[in-house]
Parts: structure tokens; sequence; C-alpha cells
């Protein structure tokens, strides 16, 4: 029997020789990842289970990166919870303020996420290592519970949609507008349960931090995971950071796939997702005049290194609207330090922007960035749905880093070809 790649780790994992999509699995996983807002209840419910210790004290890793550093009373006592757990089970992987960053962008570069791995994390946009070609799977924080206590959870195997992407990708064109423009057109729920598998031509030539953004946002068309197959780039990527032995699946050629969708993207313009969906994504020429009041850059979904770099190209040598607040925040504590030695952080400074150390923040109205009544904001992150940022009256409009630079001088959706 032939099989998908998401149907291979999971036969892997669950012991067996094949398995096909309904069918229910006891897996065993890889890794297991909480956060400060969903490992307090985690680690209650793994308290209320009695066994004492985790399963593996190096596969449980424990990042506090939503309201870290803390932003309140509150969030301080959920932090410090997430602390006295790690601490108690003398947890390898807790990484606190100043050694941590967004987790999506800091287990991938800690080399703790895998080819062929199966992770669960206590957060949505867990399929983000699904770049590694990993089946990597949001769970609530009581399912976490248990993958704590066993290594194991229990599952139905997903079917699989296969996009095949050809074209080369016009200037300013990049993994985010690929994914939205993806999500716009099969809609929030038209990958739902079910695993995408991006593929073809243009995804060859993605740069690896394009593919963790698209396979950050498989969620947001409903996916279980988002899965690219391992060629070299992911392999320069991965073989001076793994901190173990990995297994590489790839599909086979005749794979029964729910549906196949092809997609010729030479033409695409920059993606600009309208409030308050991230499938309501119109090109960049189609989005009129709107102005904004805060820019965020940054995010789980495109706060690395070439993230970084195009906003830098846009904002170097100019000035963020006097009217406009722009954010830029970094993935990870090494990405910050680079963006310091190599000059990007005193350009976003120059300029006029804020530029944080990591957090999720403003991502999910937490802090470093909440908006008002009625204030708009362009944003790099993954969702934007009514009251994501702070005030339900306010607006959260999702794009690529360089249209989000150049909308914080133009002080207006716009793009980089519009600056002087």
């Amino acid at each position: 029997m032939t099989m998908t790649i998401a149907e291979k780790i999971l036969a892997a994992h669950a012991g067996l020789e094949k398995v096909a999509p309904g069918q229910f699995i006891r897996a065993r996983v890889d890794l297991v990842l909480a956060n400060d807002i969903t490992a307090p209840i985690a680690i209650r419910e793994f308290q209320r289970i009695g066994v004492g210790e985790v399963w593996d004290r190096e596969r449980v890793v424990l990042v506090p990166d939503h309201f870290a550093p803390n932003k309140d009373i509150r969030s301080a006592e959920q932090c410090r919870e997430v602390r006295e757990f790690a601490r108690q089970q003398r947890l390898l992987h807790y990484f606190e303020v100043g050694r941590m960053g967004i987790e999506h962008v800091l287990l991938p570069e800690q080399g703790l996420a895998l080819p062929g791995d199966l992770v669960v994390g206590a957060d949505s946009h867990t399929c983000t290592y699904g770049a590694l070609g990993a089946f990597a799977t949001g769970m609530g924080s009581t399912d976490i519970a248990v993958a704590m206590a066993t290594g194991q959870v229990w599952m139905r195997v997903p079917e699989t949609i296969k996009l095949v992407y050809r074209g080369q990708l016009p200037r300013w064109v990049g993994g985010k507008d690929l994914i939205l423009y993806t999500i716009g057109d099969i809609g929030v729920d038209g990958a739902l349960y079910q695993a995408m598998e991006f593929t073809g031509p243009t995804i060859a030539d993605l740069p690896m931090d394009d593919r963790f953004t698209m396979a950050n946002m498989a969620v947001e068309a409903g996916a279980k995971a988002g899965l690219f197959h391992v060629d070299q780039k992911t392999l320069n990527y991965i073989e001076p950071k793994a901190r173990r032995a990995y297994t590489i699946y790839a599909s086979d050629p005749d794979a029964r796939c729910a549906q196949v969708i092809e997609y010729d993207v030479s033409a695409l313009e920059p993606q600009v997702a309208f409030p308050p969906l991230p499938s309501n994504a119109r090109p960049l020429s189609q989005v009129g005049e709107v102005p904004i009041d805060q820019v965020v850059i940054g995010g789980c979904t495109n706060g690395r290194w070439r993230d970084l770099l195009l906003a830098a190209e846009v904002l170097r040598g100019r000035k963020v609207h006097p009217y406009v607040r722009c954010i830029v925040i970094p993935g990870t504590q090494d990405i910050f330090l680079r963006a310091v030695r190599e000059g990007l952080a005193e350009a976003f400074v120059e300029a006029g922007a804020v530029f944080s150390t990591p957090t999720c923040g403003p991502c999910l109205g937490g802090h470093m960035g909440v908006l008002a009544a009625g204030e708009r904001c362009i944003s790099t992150t993954n969702r934007n749905f009514a009251g994501r940022m702070g005030h339900p009256e306010s607006e959260v409009y999702l794009a690529n880093p360089a249209v989000a630079a150049a909308s914080a001088v133009l002080g207006r959706i716009g793009g980089p070809e519009e600056l002087p």
C-alpha cells in the first residue's frame, strides 16, 4: 500500500506497517511542547494523573513566550508555575527569558524538532515544524498532559491535500503570500482535519524561512498538519543543529490524496488578508486606501532572519510615518543578536520603529502592541479575528514583512514599489 509522508510518519510512530485515513492510532511522540498560557493547565492535569515524573525529561519543552517578559501579576504567576514545574522535573529544555524565543521559531533553531518527528504542542501553530518534514500538530492541554506522562497520543489519521505550486515568484512575493493566497482560495475550513502537503517547483526554490511561514499557517485552513518534503535546503538547515538522529520520509509518487490542487504563481501579487479572517485575502493592487495606526513585524509566522532582512531593506534610510507605531520583534535571542551585529537593529531604530525582545505579545493582544477601539494594524502574524490584537472594534490586516514595512512608511497599506 502506498502512503503519503504524513501517513508514513504516523505509521512508524504507531508501530504499524501501514495506516489509512480515518484510522485511529496510538502513537509515540518525539517532542511535547507547551508555553506560559497552555502549560499551567497541562501541568495541573499532569499532576491529577499522579505519575510523578514526565516520561522523558529530554523530550518535554517549555517556553514562556506569550506574556513574557511578564506583563502583569497574573502572567507572572503563570510563568512561575511553568518555571517551578520545569525545575521539579529537571527538564533539559526550559527556555527562560533572555535565552528564549517565540517557541515555533526557537525549536527548529535549537535543533529540537527534526525530520520524521511526531511533535505535539499545546499551541495551534505547532504545525510550523512541518517545514522540516515532521508531522507536527497542536492539541489541547489535557492531551499534552497525557503526552508528558506517557509519551503517547491518540489520534485519527488525516487525509492529505496535495498542493502543487509552479512558476517563479515575483519581487516582494514569498511564502506568506503563497499561504494567504491558498487559504483565500480554499477557505478557513478548506483543509479541515487534513494534512496539507506543499510541493512543486516553486516550493523547491523557496527558502526555509518561507517554508516555516507556510507550514505555520496551515492550521488557518483548518489543517491538522502542513508538511514539506526534505530536500538539500532542509538538510543544510538541520545538519548543523540536530541534537539527535532523525528519519526522512517521502510520499510515494502514487500515494492517494483526497485532493490535488495546482497553482501557477508566476504573476502572484503580495497578498493582504482583510479582517476578520485569513481567508479574506486580496492582491495588493485591490486593497484601496486603508490608513493604519500600527505595524507589527515578527511573530512565529514572520519573525525569522529573512523576514527581518526584508523589513530592514524597506525601512533603511526611511522614516516610519509620524502617526504610525511600528513594532519589530525578532523570533529568538539569536536573531535579535544577529540583527544588532549586522546593523538591522540600527536601521529599525533610526527609522523610528520599536525593536523588541522576543515575545508573542501583540499577536494575541497580550502586550507590546494592544489596539484601542477603531485602530487598524497591519501585521506579519497569522490571525486577524475580531479583537485578536485588543479591542473588539479594532482591525488587523495580514501581510508579508516587506508590505508591512512599506505600510509603516506610507501610513496606509501599500507596497515597497510605492516608496520613493
